[in-house]
């Protein structure tokens, strides 16, 4: 008995019907093992591939999609390069799907990279390497990342592929965007965006570059247009109903806590779109728009650490809730201290429930800041405020009147030299 099956479609049904995957997945092996070549054959191994992958992918076996890869080379040649890259871009996601396989993934993309290059399949090697680009992202490998995105960038600029500039424009000014690099992060936003403008961009694409777009004008304090463009990314993700959508309503609340408008947010998340996506997110948000709203610090430190994952976890969140923080403690502080000329560290402490530490440190910045005029007197722990010294209104109009002398004279000047003349 032969050890493969038929290249059938009664094989694939079988094979689907088996009592187990494992039993599937023995069976669709066999298939793959059929040296037949006719074009039907070549279909149903297609389909093979597909359903192996399925399964491999429920069952969490990651090497054996990436063995699989290595498996299927000979069969790539007898099939269109375009069908190819669809298999090895279908594999490729399949291990995506798997948690804890980025390392298996980064170096799957390596060997793809090296074997497109050898078999000289540049559309596809193109399109790996900006998936290996975004794994080396994630990992926080930022230099290999943009050695080879640059190098990426002018090959497919000389070949003029739109949709995968658009792709690689997006991820390099992510990568910028990661480093701290925001003047090249909106240059590469803006490469995007001119290249998107001349092709057809999928909804889910036009909502990546919607999003990173909020992102870069809520870095420069511009929440107003950054809360429009969190808005156009959360209309596209959901109606695909793309997991980023919560992302992307998140940030919306965010834009408007930090506008001061923390009392629009319940609103927004009791609408119809809103309660789609009530959960941790929205909740954190929420919790830290009510302490916004009572100006009240201790909520804020509540939230913090109630929906840590939700808050401290997000890099874009956390960098603008660092800044919301600070605010608060500097308003809190100024009001406490207002009725005072003297008063004790300890005891404005104690009144805003904070370590006297953490608030001497931060009274003396403000002080530093000129946010009032002020010393700290560490010896008896006490802080001095002076009064707002009053301008004295003689230094400007002695300077008005030394302006207006300077220019008399040079008028007299003009004239007496035209005189001479």
């Amino acid at each position: 008995m032969a050890s493969y099956l038929p290249a059938t479609t009664d094989s694939i049904a079988q094979a689907l019907e088996a009592k187990d995957a494992s039993e599937s997945i023995s069976m669709l092996y066999r298939v793959l093992e059929n040296p037949s070549a006719s074009p039907e054959a070549l279909r149903i191994k297609e389909q093979a591939i597909t359903n192996l992958t399925e399964l491999l992918t429920q069952e969490k076996k990651a090497e054996d999609l990436r063995s699989l890869l290595t498996q299927l080379r000979p069969f790539f040649s007898l099939i269109p390069k375009a069908k190819t890259a669809k298999i090895v871009r279908g594999i490729i996601d399949a291990v995506a799907k798997i948690p804890g396989t980025s390392d298996l993934q980064i170096s799957l993309c390596k060997e793809m990279v090296e074997w497109t290059r050898a078999e000289k399949r540049t559309f596809l090697r193109q399109r790996v390497e900006a998936r290996l680009a975004a794994l080396l992202m994630e990992s926080k490998e930022y230099s290999e990342a943009l050695t080879l995105l640059s190098s990426l960038i002018k090959e497919v600029r000389r070949l003029d592929d739109k949709l995968l500039l658009v792709d690689i424009d997006l991820l390099e000014s992510k990568l910028h965007f990661s480093l701290r690099n925001l003047p090249k992060a909106k240059a590469a936003l803006t490469a995007a965006r001119t290249a998107a403008n001349a092709i057809y961009v999928p909804p889910a694409q036009q909502g990546t570059i919607d999003l990173q777009s909020g992102i870069l004008h809520a870095e420069e304090k511009d929440y107003k247009t950054a809360y429009s463009y969190f808005f156009e990314a959360f209309e596209a993700f959901n109606a695909l109903e793309d997991p980023r959508a919560v992302f992307s309503l998140k940030y919306m609340l965010l834009c408007k806590i930090m506008v001061s408008q923390a009392d629009d947010v319940s609103g927004i998340i009791s609408s119809k779109a809103g309660l789609q996506y009530v959960g941790p997110d929205l909740d954190a948000m929420k919790a830290v728009a009510d302490a916004h709203s009572k100006r009240s610090l201790k909520f804020f430190e509540t939230a913090l650490r109630d929906y840590r994952a939700q808050l401290e976890e997000d890099p874009i969140v956390h960098r603008h809730l660092s800044s919301l923080y600070d605010t608060l403690l500097e308003q809190n502080l100024c009001r406490l201290i207002e009725p005072y000329s003297r008063v004790e560290i300890a005891h404005v402490a104690e009144m805003i429930e904070l370590p006297v530490d953490h608030v001497e440190k931060k009274l003396s910045q403000m002080i530093l800041d000129k946010k009032f005029a002020g010393t700290l007197d560490q010896g008896a722990g006490c802080l001095v405020i002076f009064d707002d010294p009053k301008p004295d209104a003689i230094f400007p109009a002695t300077l008005e009147t030394i302006a207006n002398i300077g220019k008399v004279v040079d008028s007299l000047y003009v004239r007496s030299a035209r005189i001479m003349a």
